[in-house]
């Protein structure tokens, strides 16, 4: 087929960390790309983004902007605000992603590529408590390796409603002597672990939670069904995580038993073609530097399958030597791959 019968050579539904960095190094690899972002960054509600090298303590949003400024310096890249509502293959073997607009922005758009990276991010589910988002990125946190050092040595709460309550609590003490798991009647701790815990010093309560109490000074206690009080000044949820991939469900890629997207070193997917980084892809939240390492080795696995040929888990599918519409060189051929009609 002609190389002119996609509108863009890749297309890239996430702007975080993960799909900022694929952007930039797929554009500095010769790549039209166009990013699609439904502005819903799970870390919105952080101030700080503490552990990116040269940009400790920086604002997560502040960090998206020089994200997209650097990328957008490149010639044949554009960002989109917009939600993606289905990705499909067509007769061709391109990809057809449909996307609307948010508010403000332009209305409905279809755009055809050759490549499609998925970086769409997760959806956190907090415990159900009237309160909770009310301290969620200021007192209360998710990511330890994030956020426990400013926690350091404080009166901590470690509430959730999974199973791993015991192992998260044992990875706090690393910064907290003071600390109190709330199950909130949910959450699993063995008799065993709580026996364990209470040897650090950390003690278990079962009894269901009525809220979180506090005021603009921040969080000062976790209030029970019982009306008793427990003062804590701030500390971690374990919140339930939702795979952001529902409007890629016509593709089938294959998942884990958690909802996230199977892929190999280079983010190579089930399906040809279509990568993945981030926190979709195991073992789920990943720190931002992580994320957009991913999103980095995406793109050198693209450029490599699209000149060196198939590897990898779609070997086997007989994918071909390069993405349908790119034009891609097999192994062996010296000509590079062709670009969209926008890039030529």
């Amino acid at each position: 087929m002609s190389t002119a019968d996609v509108d863009v050579d890749v297309v890239i539904v996430g702007a975080g960390p993960a799909g900022l960095s694929a952007g930039l190094n797929l554009a500095r690899s010769m790549h039209s790309v166009l990013i699609f972002d439904a502005n819903r960054p799970r870390n919105a509600a952080t101030l700080s983004s503490n552990g990116f090298l040269s940009r400790d303590g920086i604002s997560p949003l502040e960090l998206r902007k020089l994200g997209l400024a650097e990328i957008e310096k490149y010639p044949d890249t554009a960002f989109q605000p917009a939600l993606v509502e289905s990705i499909r293959r067509s007769k061709s073997g391109t990809f057809v992603v449909v996307a609307s607009g948010l508010r403000g922005s332009a209305a409905r758009t279809s755009v055809t590529c050759s490549i499609v990276v998925l970086a769409s991010g997760l959806t956190e589910v907090l415990p159900d408590l009237p309160s909770i988002y009310h301290f969620y990125g200021t007192s209360l946190h998710s990511c330890l390796v994030c956020d426990a050092f400013e926690k350091r040595g404080q009166a901590l709460a470690l509430i959730g409603e999974t199973n791993d309550l015991a192992e998260r609590a044992v990875l706090i003490s690393r910064w907290t002597d003071d600390l109190i798991v709330f199950t909130n009647g949910v959450g699993v701790v063995t008799s065993r672990d709580e026996h364990s815990l209470a040897d650090r010093g950390i003690r278990v309560i079962r009894e269901p939670i009525a809220d979180v109490e506090g005021g603009r000074g921040g969080m000062t206690g976790v209030r029970l069904d019982s009306g008793e009080v427990i003062a804590r000044v701030g500390g971690f949820v374990r919140p339930e995580y939702v795979a952001n991939i529902g409007f890629a469900e016509e593709l089938g890629v294959k998942r884990d038993a958690n909802g996230l997207i199977e892929v190999d070193g280079y983010g190579r997917t089930s399906v040809p073609w279509v990568y993945a980084a981030g926190d979709i892809t195991p073992p789920g939240p990943k720190q931002l530097i992580i994320a957009a390492g991913a999103g980095a080795m995406v793109a050198g696995g693209i450029s490599r399958d699209e000149y060196l040929g198939i590897s990898g888990p779609w070997a086997a599918v007989g994918a071909g030597a390069g993405p349908v519409g790119a034009g891609a060189a097999p192994v062996g051929e010296s000509s590079a791959p062709g670009k969209s009609a926008r890039t030529r």
